[in-house]
């Protein structure tokens, strides 16, 4: 018994393996060739086929329009304040200081007594002239009286008139030399400070003290020479100081220099600055504006402009396409800035967005911030709903 149920599983399982296998050769597709996976052949299409060429990419950026506005032709220059006039006091001869009579850095007037030289020599010296002098004229007096009685030459007339003007040459010098022992003021101005003292002994030449005229006090500027035909002697100007924080004087110009300097094609100016109260002394900074008439100037904002070394230029937009245009500036006022060459009334020039164009680079001009913000809807928060 067992015998025949060992066979009988051997039959049982060699039936399914033929069930099995006739399933795959009588079954759907039986007889067909395999087709391979459609996987591997979309990925491989995919890398054959070239995606579309996309086009350059316009970068965003604000313009602004060149204009034409009324505008003061200014000129702004530097320059330092000086005096008038300005000497060191020396003697003119030697001597010993007997008396000093002015106070360091105190006003004096033209024709005041500063210091006095010792003239007792000086004197003594001038009292002899004198008396020689009154001799030589008694002799002459003589001379002519002895010639019209015929008791004398007209030689010895001649010889006695001759030693009366030697005399009368020797009093004057006695006398100019008395004068030079006192040390006047030259002009009105402030006195500095001393360098000698009572009783010093001082040759001729040795610096006593400096004086100078402070009111008014002259400035020196250059300006460019394409301005000189409109700087004229009276022309009015300000004048602002970095010592004197808004201090600001008014001066005129006093005068011209005729030759154009040809290394810096520049011309010198001197302006008369008022000093009545006394605030401004000489070698301050002084900052020069001049004021001339209105006039039409070409002008763009001053956020426009660039600069590469020397070159100043900006980028103007045409058909699309930022271009890079150099420019030659003129004077800057409020914000805008005068363009003398380069561009014309009604370019396009960008103003912001700067940092990401070149020359060449398509650009999209885009609304203004405050505009694009008024016109469009602001996006809703996300998770909040919208009515």
């Amino acid at each position: 018994m067992n015998k025949n149920v060992a066979g009988f599983l051997v039959v049982l399982g060699l039936g399914a393996a033929l069930g099995v296998a006739g399933s795959r050769w009588w079954g759907p597709g039986a007889g067909q060739p395999a087709q391979p996976s459609s996987a591997p052949a979309a990925t491989q299409a995919a890398k054959s086929t070239p995606a579309p060429a996309a086009g350059p990419r316009q970068v965003g950026v604000e313009v602004t329009p060149v204009v034409q506005v009324s505008m003061p032709r200014e000129v702004s220059a530097v320059g330092t304040l000086r005096s008038e006039n300005a000497v060191i006091l020396r003697p003119e001869i030697a001597g010993r200081i007997a008396e000093i009579k002015f106070a360091e850095g105190q006003p004096v007037k033209r024709g005041e007594l500063l210091v006095r030289l010792d003239d007792s020599v000086v004197k003594a010296q001038l009292q002899q002239a004198q008396a020689n002098l009154s001799l030589a004229n008694t002799q002459y007096q003589r001379s002519q009286t002895l010639t019209q009685q015929g008791f004398i030459s007209k030689q010895a007339r001649d010889e006695a008139f001759n030693q009366l003007k030697v005399q009368q040459a020797a009093v004057a010098l006695a006398q100019a030399q008395l004068d030079k022992t006192a040390i006047l003021a030259p002009f009105n101005g402030v006195i500095g400070l001393r360098q000698v003292s009572v009783g010093d002994y001082v040759s001729a030449g040795t610096d006593i003290a400096p004086i100078e005229s402070i009111d008014p006090l002259q400035v020196d500027f250059r300006v460019p020479e394409g301005y000189v035909d409109q700087i004229t002697v009276g022309l009015g100007l300000t004048v602002r100081f970095d010592a004197l924080p808004g201090e600001s004087r008014q001066g005129v110009v006093k005068a011209v220099n005729p030759q154009v300097d040809v290394g810096g094609r520049s011309v010198l100016v001197r302006a008369d600055v008022p000093n009545k109260d006394g605030r401004l002394r000489p070698g301050i900074f002084a900052r020069v504006q001049l004021m001339f008439e209105n006039t039409q100037v070409t002008v763009v904002p001053e956020t426009a402009l660039q600069s590469a070394g020397p070159e100043r230029f900006v980028f103007r937009v045409e058909d699309g396409v930022a271009r890079r245009v150099v420019v030659e500036i003129g004077q800057r006022r409020s914000g805008q800035v005068e363009i003398l060459s380069g561009l014309q009334q009604g370019d396009q020039v960008v103003v912001a967005g700067l940092q990401k164009i070149a020359d060449g680079t398509p650009v999209r001009i885009l609304t203004l911030p405050a505009a694009a913000g008024a016109s469009t809807p602001a996006p809703a928060a996300a998770g909040t709903p919208t009515s």
